[in-house]
């Protein structure tokens, strides 16, 4: 089943190469650096987030992204709350179109008091998970999650139905085509 996530995650990248904006068409792609891990296994600490769950087409999901992580950090600003650690997305649901997903920010401490109607506060998922590197584009990312449904295959990894995705360089800020982004595959 997660090899199923994986291939529908790498086509609907794919997709969004091919059918999206024009200007995605002419970015190039950061390659990987040799010290990046490729399937490292890790143990991911659970930590206090606050997030936005949605739902997303594969054609704008950059732009989703984007808007649920602005919510979040305008949400956090009116609080005085700093982040505490590298956003991320919790993708709970995929398939060929459309994903579920936690927009999540880390935090030091839960914050007090009721949270908006469209702001969760929870915990990252932990436990040990299999780290993968990406850089470049997030509409590029078919490559890498194409090797990491291969590598998952090959080696016959038991994981569980969730991938998550930490990002390195700031979602906001950084150029479309210089992200890098770490993908976490959590084992059963």
């Amino acid at each position: 089943m997660l090899r199923r996530r994986l291939m529908i995650r790498a086509i609907a990248a794919a997709a969004l190469v091919i059918v999206g904006p024009g200007r995605l068409l002419a970015q190039a792609t950061v390659q990987t650096q040799p010290i990046d891990p490729f399937g490292q296994e890790i143990t991911l600490a659970e930590k206090p987030i606050v997030y936005v769950s949605g739902t997303g087409d594969w054609d704008t999901a950059y732009d989703t992204l984007k808007e649920a992580f602005k919510t979040i950090l305008a949400f956090l600003d009116k609080r005085g709350i700093k982040p505490s650690g590298s956003a991320m997305t919790i993708y709970t649901a995929m398939d060929d179109m459309t994903f579920n997903f936690q927009a999540a920010i880390p935090v030091a401490e839960p914050p007090k008091g009721p949270p908006q109607d469209n702001i969760g506060i929870g915990t990252s998922p932990g436990g040990k998970t299999l780290k993968f590197v990406h850089r470049g584009s997030f509409e590029a990312m078919t490559t890498t999650y194409d090797a990491i449904s291969h590598y998952v295959e090959e080696k016959q990894i038991s994981s569980k139905e969730l991938l998550i995705e930490e990002y390195v360089t700031d979602f906001q800020t950084t150029a479309p085509d210089k992200l890098v982004i770490n993908i976490f595959v959590p084992l059963n």
